[in-house]
């Protein structure tokens, strides 16, 4: 398996942005939650096919924006586009993959999987409800770990984002007074914390800030080795962030009856399932042009085909084959390719 550093990564696709793209080059812009994923399957695929893919990882806000200004032939978000809003872009939309996303902290003498959130507490911590490490909701949750009474520091995202999205999603779900006071959306207005641009900005403040708290797809806190959380689940089980517990929480995702596979996967049931799995989705224009959308469906399927372990090593779950089915016909029947 291959390692880099996220942030090295960063650098090495925004050096892909600025120079030219060679013309068998894959155009793509967006998310951040898939880019670990989609530089292995772009070096995998460079290497049986000679193409490469110029993926810009600026964030789903910015990904949507380009691929509806043509600038690049796909965009990749997090938060799906409802089926008025594709029709509207004369775009079509289907999953690549999905991860999960879990909150995680910088704290003297707490290591990966020590603290266990709630989504309630959670919720209260980015309300700015809960200000210290030990307050007694958190204590509570907690009794076994020295928690310092230190100021927790709130991190979050900047930019457009679907990790956002589906972060703020289930809050909403856990928590009334997240559903009314900040609510769900690509870019929220957030009630306190500095922000940070890209899964990648969020690791990089959480890792060089003492008390800190933030979320990102968990590829990056196991890239950058930070401390994740472990989580109570819709279930009242809890759970850490492993491969089986965003398998057993995608397990529920029924795709075949999610019109433009409109599909969110947080707080899912089940006793093994993490409560904040994601779906990343591609953007592309039904009528783009021909050879550029071929090319870019030919990555997609190689993906599919051939990419699945190397999802898997980053701890993404593949999409299931039959879902790869309903894709590869909606390749058919809604992009001229």
């Amino acid at each position: 398996m291959k390692h880099w550093t996220t942030f090295a990564a960063a650098g090495l696709i925004a050096a892909a942005a600025l120079a030219p793209a060679k013309a068998a080059d894959i155009s793509g812009a967006g998310a951040t939650f898939p880019y670990p994923i989609y530089a292995k399957w772009a070096d995998a695929y460079k290497k049986v096919t000679g193409n490469g893919l110029n993926y810009q990882s600026i964030g789903s806000g910015g990904g949507i924006k380009q691929i509806k200004a043509k600038t690049v032939t796909f965009g990749a978000s997090d938060a799906p586009l409802p089926g008025k809003e594709l029709d509207e872009a004369g775009l079509a939309q289907f999953p690549m993959v999905m991860g999960g996303i879990v909150p995680v902290v910088n704290l003297d003498g707490v290591n990966p999987g020590d603290l266990v959130l709630d989504g309630p507490t959670l919720a209260k911590i980015f309300l700015g409800d809960i200000k210290t490490w030990d307050d007694p909701a958190i204590k509570k949750l907690n009794p076994n770990v020295k928690l310092p009474s230190q100021a927790i520091a709130i991190v979050h995202r900047s930019d457009g984002s679907g990790t956002t999205y589906n972060f703020a999603y289930y809050l909403a779900d856990v928590s009334p007074d997240w559903k009314s006071k900040v609510g769900v959306n690509t870019s929220v207005q957030w009630p306190s914390g500095i922000g940070a641009k890209g899964n990648e900005g969020v690791a990089n403040n959480v890792a060089n800030t003492k008390g800190s708290i933030g979320y990102v797809e968990y590829a990056y806190a196991k890239q950058n080795k930070l401390t994740y959380t472990k989580m109570v689940n819709k279930a009242g089980k809890t759970v850490a962030p492993t491969s089986e517990a965003f398998q057993a929480a995608a397990a529920n995702a029924d795709w075949s009856n999610a019109p433009g596979y409109y599909l969110i996967l947080t707080d899912q049931p089940g006793e093994k399932s993490w409560p904040i799995v994601a779906s990343t989705f591609v953007l592309m224009h039904k009528a783009g042009d021909k050879a550029a959308s071929a090319e870019a469906i030919k990555f997609f399927k190689f993906a599919f085909e051939k990419g699945g372990k190397a999802a898997e090593e980053l701890d993404y779950v593949p999409m299931p084959d039959s879902v790869v089915k309903l894709i590869e016909k909606t390749w058919s029947s809604d992009i001229k390719s």
